[in-house]
């Protein structure tokens, strides 16, 4: 296995990273990332430092592992964006517009604010948890030009992954600090992110009027 007995995960997500780790080396790094950039559920957070611990120990090479994650952050943004571009802009306005007290005019605000803000919003969100997810599907919806999202992708995706992996590398066996800070960091970011929603719909349902007003 690629990580010491006393640091090996007894699986899970970092379980599952470590075997593709080992049946396919640093490019395992790049897939499982892949994965994480997909999928938001699966955490970079614990994938990145595992790829760093490994590192550490001489099992994998430092500059390929950053190198592959980056790749394959880069290629799975690329497949949220398709994923934004097949569903284009009419069909996300129609499904948008069945959601309860969400009205066009506000699509077409954050429409027009993705316009203005697009370029700093993709290169941000690739250091948030989730956010850094879905952001490629409004770029793709966009139709963003592909070389801008993918160079804006590959810098934010380079920060946030060397900054990972250099933490499992350097701390050692104590790698899992950086999977149970990130985890909370991400839990947080969650949490904010329903606040958020909550509040809004709460504020358009008390501006709402009641059926004897409209009456």
């Amino acid at each position: 296995m690629l990580l010491t007995a006393s640091a090996e995960p007894a699986g899970g997500i970092a379980g599952w990273a470590v075997d593709v780790m080992d049946a396919l080396g640093s490019p395992g790094t790049g897939l499982t990332n892949l994965v994480d950039t997909v999928l938001p559920f699966v955490p970079s957070e614990i994938i990145l430092p595992v790829a760093g611990f490994a590192a550490g120990q001489g099992r994998l090479s430092l500059p390929a592992v950053i190198l592959w994650t980056t790749v394959g952050s880069v290629v799975g943004s690329w497949i949220m964006y398709a994923t934004g571009a097949l569903l284009g802009r009419d069909r996300t306005r129609a499904l948008a517009a069945r959601i309860p007290l969400v009205h066009l005019h506000e699509i077409d605000r954050a429409e027009a604010w993705f316009e203005r803000r697009g370029r700093a919003a993709v290169l941000l969100a690739r250091m948030v948890p989730v956010v850094r997810s879905l952001i490629s599907v409004p770029a793709g919806i966009q139709r963003m030009p592909l070389w801008v999202f993918t160079a804006l992708t590959a810098v934010g995706s380079l920060v946030w992954n060397t900054a990972f992996v250099l933490l499992g590398y350097w701390l050692g066996d104590n790698w899992r600090l950086v999977e149970e800070y990130g985890g909370w960091v991400s839990k947080a970011v969650a949490a904010l992110a329903v606040l958020t929603v909550a509040r809004w719909y709460l504020v358009r349902l008390r501006r709402r009027p009641s059926a004897r007003h409209r009456a």
